[in-house]
């Protein structure tokens, strides 16, 4: 059994803004916006969304395979992975460009705003899957170079692999064959809630109707936590993580798709992969930056009855 993960590989520079994004927006102005923000902090981060998530999936202690591209800058980023165990022979670095680098900016509110530079992420990832096994491997196409995920929504259908569809921030960049194509087929559909709405607006379908082209539509919102909707008739309501402090959510999504996708390749429903994935995000949002968190599985044991009332004897025996 493997996971596949595709999407973008990236350097984030991560600045908070001590103040309120809308002190300096004037509505009446946006035509015109002309806006600089002088930031307290600044932090260098390894990030991009594959790489995010296998980080999280790792600390979970499933290996999966990343399927990206990456630039000269890579190495350093390379031998992190490596060290907590995850394969990088899915990952074709080029050696005359830059890694993807992204600018966030977060304010007060934990609003933000980004600029994203894509560089080797412009470029199609060139790994040809030797060892698929459509039965049992599960995967995920997050955002990335939109060629890739195009070509692997459509190709793990075709091959009958279970495949997550998260479109994320490339969501303005598809259109509507572009989404019902990827969706068309999937496992699930993840997002949160602002880009859900997108989905809908730009395919002219409901939830529920989306429900019908794909088994499961997860939507996330953040600190109120997450809605499901199943092609069964199932529509559950996972409750938020208490913690004691935000500090980041930045990356906090693909800790999320991390927990579920330990879920999903252990044999849970999707249900109660969610519920691993809020527990695992929740870690995500203490912390300042994307690969910066930590846990165990005793820890996410620990937290889930704190914040579920129940350990499920599958979910217990998964993280003893």
């Amino acid at each position: 059994m493997s996971v596949y993960i595709s999407g973008s590989l990236a350097f984030d520079r991560i600045m908070t803004f001590p103040g309120h994004f809308h002190d300096h927006i004037l509505a009446e102005n946006l035509r015109t916006i002309n806006v600089s923000f002088m930031v307290d902090a600044m932090e260098v981060r390894r990030g991009g969304c594959a790489g995010n998530i296998a980080y999280s999936l790792a600390l979970l202690g499933e290996k999966a395979v990343i399927i990206s591209s990456a630039g000269k800058d890579f190495d350093n980023y390379a031998k992190h992975l490596q060290e907590y165990g995850i394969p990088i022979e899915g990952i074709t670095q080029h050696k005359d460009i830059y890694t993807a680098q992204g600018f966030i900016t977060t304010d007060l509110n934990n609003n933000q705003i980004t600029g994203f530079y894509p560089g080797a992420m412009g470029r199609e990832a060139t790994y040809s899957f030797p060892n698929l096994d459509p039965e049992h491997d599960v995967a995920i196409v997050s955002p990335g170079n939109v060629a890739d995920m195009k070509r692997l929504s459509a190709m793990y259908r075709d091959k009958g692999v279970r495949y997550i569809y998260d479109p994320g921030q490339q969501i303005p960049i598809l259109d509507k064959k572009d989404l019902l194509e990827a969706i068309e087929g999937s496992f699930a559909l993840i997002s949160n809630d602002y880009e859900i709405n997108m989905i809908c607006n730009t395919t002219g379908l409901s939830i529920n109707e989306l429900v019908g082209r794909t088994l499961w539509v997860v939507t996330t919102q953040g600190s109120k936590g997450a809605c499901i909707h199943g092609a069964d008739g199932t529509e559950d309501v996972i409750d938020p993580v208490q913690i004691d402090t935000v500090v980041d959510p930045t990356g906090a999504g693909d800790a999320h798709r991390g927990g579920i996708l330990f879920g999903l390749a252990n044999g849970l429903d999707l249900p109660t992969a969610a519920r691993i994935g809020s527990v695992s995000a929740s870690f995500c949002v203490e912390k300042l930056g994307t690969q910066e968190h930590y846990f165990t599985k005793a820890m996410v044991a620990t937290r889930y009855q704190d914040t579920f009332g129940t350990l499920p004897e599958a979910v217990a025996k998964l993280l003893s």
